[in-house]
C-alpha cells in the first residue's frame, strides 16, 4: 500500500482527486479575484492621480488663482482661506429661478456624503455671478434653504469679474438694466474641485448624479496623501 494512506480506498480517491483539492481551486480563484479588484482600484487611482497632476498646470494654475472677495458673513475671503481642506466651489446667483437650486440642491447631498465618509474635510463654497443684487445678507439667507456649511461669497462686480476669470467661469448680465428691473445672468455650470493646497482637481458637471459626484470627490480625498484640516 501507498505510503501515508490508511487504506486502498483513501488511496484511490487521493489519487482521483489530482494533487489539487476542491479547498485549494476556490483559494486560487478568491485570489485571482482579489487581485483584479486591486489592480481596477490601483488603475482608477492612477487614473485619478494624473487627472489632479495635469489640472495643476505648469508655473500658472489652468483653474483657480488669487481673488479677494467678501464672505456672506461680511469678512474678507481669499484664495489663501481655501487651504487645509478640499473645496467645493460653484458660481451662480440668488435670483436664478431653477438650474441654481438643482444644482445646490445637488451639492447639499455630496457635502452630506462627503462628511458621512471622512468627516468635516472639505468647504463648500457658493461665489456669486450677480454682485448687483447678492449682498453678503442676501447670500446668507438664500443659502440656509440648502445646507448650513455653505459659504457664500461675493464682491464687487471687478472682484466677482476676476475670480470668475480665475476659475475660467463664463457669465454675463444683460446691459442697460435699469435698477429694479428683474433679470437673469448666463453663467458656467460647473463644480470645482480644489485640492487643500488650493489647486484645482477636476470640474464636475450637470450630468453627474449626487452619488456619482460625491463618489468623485470621496476617492480624490481617500488619495491625498497630505494633511488636511478637520473641523
Amino acid at each position: 500500500m501507498a505510503a501515508g494512506y490508511k487504506t486502498v480506498q483513501e488511496a484511490k480517491s487521493r489519487h482521483k482527486s489530482g494533487p489539487f483539492s476542491w479547498q485549494a481551486g476556490l483559494l486560487f480563484l478568491l485570489a485571482g479575484a482579489g487581485l483584479t479588484v486591486y489592480f481596477r482600484y490601483e488603475k482608477a487611482r492612477m487614473a485619478r492621480a494624473r487627472i489632479a497632476e495635469a489640472n495643476k498646470g505648469i508655473g500658472k494654475p489652468l483653474v483657480g488663482g488669487p481673488f479677494h472677495l467678501t464672505d456672506h458673513n461680511g469678512k474678507e475671503f481669499t484664495e489663501q482661506d481655501l487651504k487645509g481642506k478640499y473645496s467645493l466651489v460653484y458660481f451662480g446667483f440668488t435670483h436664478c429661478p431653477d438650474i441654481c437650486p438643482e444644482e445646490l440642491d445637488k451639492m447639499a447631498g455630496m457635502i452630506d456624503r462627503v462628511k458621512a465618509k471622512h468627516g468635516d474635510v472639505m468647504l463648500p463654497v457658493f461665489i456669486s455671478c450677480d454682485p448687483a443684487r447678492d449682498t453678503p445678507e442676501v447670500i446668507r439667507r438664500y443659502l440656509a434653504e440648502f445646507h448650513p456649511d455653505m459659504l457664500g461669497m461675493t464682491g464687487t462686480w471687478q472682484e466677482v469679474k476676476d475670480v470668475c476669470k480665475a476659475y475660467r467661469v463664463y457669465f454675463s448680465t444683460p446691459p442697460d438694466v435699469k435698477p429694479g428691473q428683474d433679470y437673469l445672468v448666463d453663467h458656467s455650470i460647473y463644480f470645482y474641485l480644489m485640492d487643500p493646497e488650493g489647486d484645482f482637481v477636476e470640474a464636475i458637471g450637470r450630468n453627474f448624479t449626487v452619488d456619482a459626484a460625491a463618489k468623485v470627490i470621496n476617492d480624490h480625498i481617500a488619495d491625498w496623501k497630505g494633511k488636511i484640516n478637520k473641523g
